[in-house]
């Protein structure tokens, strides 16, 4: 008998060493990514009831994880009417469509959080729901735009609808494409200020081989229209107007540092490498050399003299730089 208890009490000493503590467990978990962990704990939760409990309780604990960001409106949807389009996943906690603040008018998106994560991942289940004729698409507001197909293939997915007749609504759209694939999302264009279609519209389907469907489908007509039915990125590179240059308007050079305009005192020194241009006095008509006298138009040859250039008193050099303003010649004026 006690050999039976002896032995018993090895054995329970024997498994509290086996059992790892909180800690000796962090340390295992630590290096695991986070794919690991999530297929770790899903394991688990599925085998324990607890741990599945458990982590329902800690992921409806923080709000983020039952918010839900709504886009695609309709610009007369209200909060209310978005509210009761998501009722039927569970209790709504708060809900609102966003309108700016400047206008009063609705921003085409919203929030939805629910009271419990169960009815945030039902929602989810079902992203595309059809609100006052448009098709809006919710997702995760933790996630943002990023999270909502955001897929490398969203491009091929989604069609631009042009030629649509006015009377043509987002649901009548809808229904026209639906046959070719399940729609992630798609409306008829409204002007904000009127609420009038546009003459155009966009569907998003959820897989390319129904959007390949839609363009290669010859049957295009709808309410006595002939659509056009396009990827909707080839339709913005076609579309997207040239910007022309701006008009040239000429506007006045400004002058160097120390210049001033003809007539005006010049302030101060010149700057380097360049001298004032000087005023000629008037002198009567006599005093000018003649004509004859003056230098020839091209420059000289070695082999041809030239009479010396006449000059009134004593010459005075304008520049350095006149002979090369003057054709290679030297100019004198007179000094004053």
């Amino acid at each position: 008998m006690e050999d039976m208890k002896k032995r018993k009490m090895e054995e329970a000493s024997n498994g509290a060493e086996i059992s790892p503590t909180q800690e000796q467990l962090r340390s295992l978990l630590d290096p695991l990514n986070k794919s690991q962990l999530v297929d770790l704990l899903s394991r688990l939760g599925s085998q324990y009831p607890s741990i599945a409990e458990e982590i329902k309780n800690v992921a409806s604990a923080d709000p983020v994880h039952r918010k839900l960001f709504v886009r695609g409106l309709a610009w007369n949807t209200t909060s209310e009417t978005l509210c009761a389009a998501f009722r039927v996943h569970g209790e709504i906690e708060e809900g609102a469509v966003i309108y700016d603040k400047a206008t009063g008018k609705s921003r085409g998106y919203g929030f939805i959080t629910y009271k419990h994560i169960e009815s945030t991942q039902s929602a989810l289940a079902a992203p595309s729901k059809l609100i006052d004729g448009r098709m809006a698409v919710c997702n995760l507001a933790c996630e943002g735009l990023s999270g909502a197909t955001a897929t490398s293939d969203s491009a091929q997915r989604k069609l631009y609808i042009g030629g649509l007749s006015p009377e043509i609504t987002s649901e009548m759209l809808l229904n026209f494409f639906g046959r070719h694939g399940e729609i992630e999302e798609g409306s008829v264009a409204y002007d904000k200020d009127t609420n009038e279609s546009r003459g155009f519209g966009f569907v998003t389907y959820k897989t390319v081989e129904a959007a390949k469907k839609a363009i290669e489908d010859p049957q295009k007509t709808l309410g006595g229209r002939t659509m056009i039915v396009k990827l909707a990125d080839m339709h913005k590179g076609k579309t997207a107007q040239t910007q022309l240059p701006a008009p040239v308007v000429p506007m006045p050079l400004p002058m160097a540092a120390g210049y001033t305009q003809p007539g005006k005192e010049h302030p101060g020194p010149a700057p380097v490498g360049y001298s004032y241009p000087q005023t000629m006095a008037p002198y009567p008509a006599s005093s000018y050399p003649s004509l004859s006298t003056a230098p020839p138009p091209y420059p000289p040859q070695s082999h041809i003299s030239y009479p010396p250039v006449a000059v009134h008193k004593e010459p005075v050099r304008l520049s350095p730089s006149a002979p090369m303003a003057m054709g290679g010649y030297p100019y004198y004026l007179p000094k004053q």
